[in-house]
């Protein structure tokens, strides 16, 4: 199957109207390192920019192949919105496009907290970014909610999507965990479909399979051990630890919290729990993916050195991953029982995305300012379409002239 995907960019890019495999990857190159420098917000916020650039202004896919790729990404460990611009640069440009977009969203984030840790480690601090983040959240906030309306359209076409949706919104709500809440999703889907009712009895249902986690064995690493005190850790023991939490990590960006503190902390005792809480701060207000929050742990535990294998180790199992599900995506709306079951996925997924808008809708908008700007940033995005990276930038400037003000 992912020959005959790759064959079938070959084959568009051999056609008169075509970009040519070049133009394809500079395109793909251009649209995820201005994501990677200006997506802001968390997961929810780099899906929402990436629905708008990829599905909206560029049509590289439908909305439902990029709702069905969402689902999926919800299927396998790793960073999620990572893994859904790897999807899209594999749609789009085959195995260099699924190289160069992931590449290029996670490169300008690590390099920015890379010298966020420079500085930290230099200085003994964080240069301080709150009236930044507090113009800039709004904005992510209104981007989300259009997303959500949008993909909502898409994904919750029937009354049982709509059901399924609702009951896993109320679940999430309640703190049951993501991956209970997308396996009850896919059940659900399954169990309420009239397209998978004749499939139920069948012990040759093809889909299933593909809806299995990937079975991961990563590489132990366990003979590398720091020193009890904290001290400089090695390069290989940075990439063994980080790479067994990027093949093993389902979940929010708290759950990596507890995955590092597990290891870095209390068992390699590379950082302290100070330096853990400002790592993950540096994750959460940089653009891009979290899981650059890496890159910060292995500068401070290993120097530059130790900052690249980091960030190599917890990124590579996603390309991995991106790689092995990819082809199976489009295999999974051609049985009745997959496909009813990705329907379920896509649900549960966008319910998640909204229960955590809600939750950062708390934080964001604390006083009448913030509401208006997230406001007006919603109405801009309705009426006029206007790119969001505009929106982030007047945000940011908003944030820094208001905080001066007071």
């Amino acid at each position: 199957m992912a020959a005959s995907l790759a064959s079938g960019v070959h084959s568009d890019d051999q056609s008169a109207n075509a970009p040519s495999r070049a133009s394809r990857l500079r395109d793909i190159g251009a649209v995820f390192l201005k994501l990677g420098t200006m997506a802001f917000g968390g997961p929810a916020a780099h899906v929402a920019m990436m629905e708008d650039e990829v599905v909206r202004k560029r049509g590289w896919l439908s909305r439902d192949e990029f709702v069905d790729y969402l689902g999926a990404t919800n299927l396998i460990p790793g960073p999620n919105s990572t893994e859904l611009a790897i999807h899209v640069g594999f749609v789009r440009g085959g195995w260099a496009g699924l190289l160069v977009a992931g590449a290029c969203f996670i490169l300008p984030a690590a390099l920015i907290v890379g010298l966020l840790a420079w500085s930290y480690v230099r200085y003994g601090a964080l240069p301080a970014a709150s009236g930044l983040l507090y113009g800039i959240k709004p904005v992510v906030i209104a981007i989300v909610a259009q997303a959500l309306v949008r993909l909502g359209g898409t994904a919750l076409r029937s009354r049982r999507t709509m059901l399924i949706a609702l009951v896993a919104i109320v679940a999430s709500a309640l703190g049951v965990h993501e991956l209970v809440v997308l396996a009850g999703a896919a059940v659900a889907g399954v169990a309420f479909s009239p397209k998978a009712h004749a499939w139920r009895k069948s012990a040759a249902a093809p889909g299933l399979a593909l809806l299995r986690e990937p079975s991961i064995s990563p590489h132990s690493l366990a003979g590398v051990v720091a020193p009890p005190l904290l001290a400089a850790a090695s390069p290989m023991g940075l990439f063994g630890v980080f790479l067994k939490i990027g093949s093993m990590l389902f979940g929010s960006g708290y759950v990596l919290l507890a995955f590092l503190r597990n290891d870095v902390v209390v068992r390699h005792h590379w950082l302290t729990e100070s330096q853990l809480v400002d790592a993950i701060a540096v994750g959460q207000m940089t653009p891009g993916p979290v899981f650059t929050t890496a890159t910060f742990v292995g500068y401070v535990a290993g120097g530059a050195a130790g900052a690249v294998a980091a960030t190599i180790g917890i990124f590579l199992p996603a390309f991995v991953f991106v790689a092995a599900s990819g082809p199976l995506v489009p295999r999974l709306r051609r049985s009745a029982v997959a496909s009813a079951a990705l329907d379920g996925v896509n649900a549960g997924s966008l319910a998640l995305m909204a229960v955590v808008a809600a939750q950062l809708a708390r934080d964001a908008m604390p006083n009448a300012l913030t509401i208006l700007e997230a406001v007006v940033a919603l109405a801009l995005l309705a009426r006029f379409r206007l790119n969001s990276a505009w929106l982030v930038l007047g945000g940011a400037v908003i944030g820094l002239l208001s905080t001066q003000a007071r």
